[in-house]
């Protein structure tokens, strides 16, 4: 009788690949630290929270408690041969109150962890914003205030100063779309508002933050940096003209918003045309240092959304569906061509020769241990259907330098708590057991390939 053929999915070879292609793991503060360990100041996440607006009521206090495992956090990166671990520094932890006097047991624990990674050979690649916004900050108005735009760049400039030199790559702000419409029309994400006006001062201000904070590094010499931009593909749900138009919007809204501005120059017409009245008084005068040169650019993909016609949305006139494709635990749908889709876009339309870097992708998945194994075998599969789209776009000559898996574990998913996993390792929240799923195997074995 010949052998079983293993049919599990695979990863393509890393030989496949660039030989300085960077493969990487990514994590977030808030999502993995512990809000609530090595005085940490209040978020607008913890408020959040105890309003009531999350899962369960669950909050970040805890999370994956790293700030006490992060050693054997970064064994997981390292142990998987992973060459970087994106990680985002809080800005709470630093600086409690957002402003004035600085926390030394969350300075002392980045030099810890930078430290860290580079004694195990892992590039240290930064986010300077993944959403933790001091409380102060945002009861003083948030990103609807430019004043929260230049405390960021104070910020930025605190961690310059104290860790600058050990940074391989930084990114100014993780997700702007998230931090500003999500979280200011649509009320999904902390402050949780659903007003136009707040969410058009919040889409203007968290993008002069990337300038002011861009510029601040430029001042210390610091190469290497980019920002970080959520995108999603959107799928009109008919032909008729009006779902087309509805399209455009959304993708204006979602995406266009933000290439346009950072690489353009200018907001996109159909976007300013919804806005108004509401943009911030001589926003124009921003522009040029929203537009200020980039050294890269990272995309997080996850999925697609199908866009309908809806009578009741009195503002957009639409509202985002799934389809009839595969889905994972968070009801997304799985579709890699629109990773290529924006790839193409950026390095055909709004950034010709940027470097470019796929800076978050992966699933959440109904993840359980059965007799000591998690056998993720669709988070594989859907690992290895975006790698591949990957190397078509490598081989199409699109200047891609490197792809983050997220997450390295599975932690705190904003307002549902701890109810999705999307980790390549498995946490169990109850005693903080780490436990590596298949999919990190599969990443391990196609690493070393070589």
């Amino acid at each position: 009788m010949p052998p079983r053929q293993d049919t599990t999915p695979r990863l393509p070879p890393r030989g496949a690949f660039p030989d300085d292609f960077v493969f990487g793991a990514a994590t977030s503060s808030y999502q993995i630290e512990g809000s609530g360990f090595g005085g940490c100041g209040r978020s607008h996440w913890d408020d959040f929270a105890a309003a009531g607006n999350t899962r369960d009521g669950a909050d970040g206090s805890v999370a994956c408690a790293h700030i006490l495992h992060w050693e054997r956090d970064l064994d997981l990166v390292k142990n998987a041969g992973f060459d970087a671990y994106r990680f985002s520094f809080s800005w709470p932890r630093i600086q409690p109150a957002g402003r004035g006097a600085l926390n030394a047991e969350g300075v002392s624990f980045y030099d810890r962890l930078i430290d860290g990674m580079l004694s195990r050979g892992l590039l240290p690649f930064a986010s300077l914003y993944h959403w933790d916004l001091p409380s102060s900050l945002a009861v003083a108005g948030g990103w609807r205030e430019r004043d929260t735009a230049y405390r960021f760049g104070d910020f930025t400039d605190i961690v310059m100063r104290h860790f600058g030199d050990r940074l391989h790559s930084v990114a100014t702000i993780n997700e702007p779309w998230c931090a500003a419409w999500l979280s200011h029309y649509w009320g999904e994400h902390a402050p949780g508002m659903r007003d136009l006006v707040a969410t058009a001062r919040a889409m203007h201000y968290i993008l002069l933050a990337h300038g002011v904070s861009l510029s601040v590094m430029r001042d210390y010499g610091h190469g290497n940096l980019g920002i970080v931009l959520n995108k999603e593909y959107g799928e009109p749900a008919d032909g008729r003209e009006e779902t087309l138009t509805a399209t455009r919007l959304f993708d204006g809204i979602y995406n266009r918003w933000f290439e346009e501005a950072i690489f353009l120059g200018h907001y996109p017409a159909d976007v300013l045309a919804l806005f108004g009245a509401a943009m911030p008084e001589g926003y124009e005068s921003d522009m040029a240092l929203i537009s200020a040169r980039l050294d890269w650019a990272g995309v997080n993909y996850y999925t697609r959304s199908v866009i309908e016609l809806d009578a009741d949305e009195s503002c957009v006139g639409f509202r985002c569906i799934r389809g009839d494709l595969e889905k994972t635990a968070m009801g997304w749908e799985v579709y890699p061509e629109g990773l290529g889709f924006f790839l193409r876009r950026l390095s055909g339309e709004y950034a010709p020769g940027l470097p470019l870097y796929v800076t978050e992708n992966g699933m959440s998945r109904d993840d359980t241990v059965v007799d000591g194994e998690v056998c993720d075998v669709e988070r594989v599969d859907f690992l290895g259907r975006h790698l591949g789209e990957v190397l078509g776009l490598l081989s199409e000559g699109v200047l891609v330098r490197g792809y983050f898996a997220w997450s390295l574990l599975d932690n705190y998913e904003w307002s549902l708590g701890y109810s999705q996993r999307f980790g390549l390792v498995h946490v169990d929240f109850a005693d903080q057991a780490r436990l590596p799923k298949l999919s990190w195997h599969k990443f391990r074995e196609m690493l070393n390939s070589n």
